[in-house]
């Protein structure tokens, strides 16, 4: 098929003219004189091969030629604006389509509030939501199969990846409801040293891993591992067996387990940390206007479901996200890259 070669100029004043049918009233709304109007359609009736308009003292029509193109340009030139104001949005951040990877356990803090907030702000964006764990995550920046991704404990040993901390909150320990230590309020990591444990399994979260083994090494002993499992809610139900206890970050209380309790641990001093990742050479001004979003305070997420101990607690659940904060030790933080150099 031959390509049209049509200037836009000559199309805009054929439809105006088309629908004023006189060349004063349409040299007007174009804004310019009427023998360059005429000029114009002059060009495009060369173009086309045949003339687009009759023309009579007083009186301009449409020949059959002009009513056979007039659709097809009014279609060419409301394309030709929709793609420009399409275009204008994704340019500004304004629409578009972000891939966000996120970590299972952050449905239980900052990823509602987040998602809500951005949607609001930038109703256009097509968000795209992969749970996934941290090491895939990672590999999904690299593959470029998401472009922003919200984990655990980030490595640091990545040069290509920017990393930026958003939030931080203690460990608790997560014990069946009948193991004896439920009925205390705090418990001594060492206390922990006779119980099998069931971890997250190395390669989903290595950092993570070798921070709750590192804890119970500082406290004497070797975890027992007896059973591995990806996601928290899973660890949560296998401590609910009896199978073992586990170490979790605080905001896994908020998973509705009767025959699970978490209690606070003593030395309480370690945490972990919740970092927004994305690609260093990525300058999208969707993941631009993702950041600056994180950067802000999180708006509140839904509330915090009572902890189930499974035994009557003196822990009292917060009924609010920001004392949720406050009673897990959660720390919003603004974002900065801080990732490595």
């Amino acid at each position: 098929m031959e390509r049209p070669e049509l200037p836009l100029p000559q199309l805009h004043a054929f439809v105006v003219l088309a629908d004023e049918l006189h060349f004063g009233r349409a040299a007007a709304r174009l804004g310019i004189a009427q023998p360059p109007l005429s000029q114009q359609i002059r060009r495009l009736e060369d173009k086309v091969g045949h003339e687009l308009f009759t023309r009579a003292p007083g009186h301009v029509t449409l020949t059959p030629a002009g009513s056979e193109l007039l659709p097809a340009a009014r279609r060419a030139l409301t394309d030709l604006a929709d793609g420009l104001a399409a275009a204008r949005a994704v340019g500004s951040g304004q629409a578009g389509r972000l891939r966000i990877g996120f970590a299972a356990s952050l449905a239980l803090t900052i990823l509602p509030g987040l998602l809500r907030t951005f949607r609001h702000q930038f109703p256009g964006v097509h968000l795209d939501i992969h749970e996934m764990t941290t090491a895939p995550q990672i590999a999904a920046l690299h593959d470029k199969t998401i472009d922003i991704g919200l984990l655990r404990e980030p490595p640091t040993d990545e040069t290509e990846l920017g990393f930026s901390t958003v939030l931080s909150e203690p460990f608790v320990a997560v014990l069946p409801s009948t193991h004896p230590l439920a009925t205390q309020r705090t418990v001594q990591l060492a206390q922990l040293a006779d119980s099998p444990f069931v971890l997250l399994p190395r390669t989903v979260g290595p950092t993570l891993h070798d921070q709750i083994i590192g804890l119970c090494t500082a406290a004497g002993f070797a975890p027992q591992t007896v059973q591995h499992a990806v996601e928290w809610q899973t660890v949560c139900a296998l401590v609910e067996t009896g199978l073992g206890v586990s170490l979790a970050p605080a905001s896994i209380r908020r998973i509705r387990l009767k025959g699970v309790a978490f209690r606070r641990i003593e030395p309480g001093t370690a945490r972990t940390r919740v970092a927004v990742a994305w690609r260093k050479n990525d300058h999208s001004p969707l993941v631009t206007r993702l950041l600056a979003t994180i950067s802000q305070d999180p708006p509140d997420s839904p509330q915090p479901a009572p902890i189930a101990t499974g035994s009557k607690s003196r822990d009292q659940d917060p009924t609010n996200v920001s004392q949720f904060k406050r009673s897990a030790g959660v720390h919003p933080r603004p974002v900065t890259d801080a990732s490595p150099n």
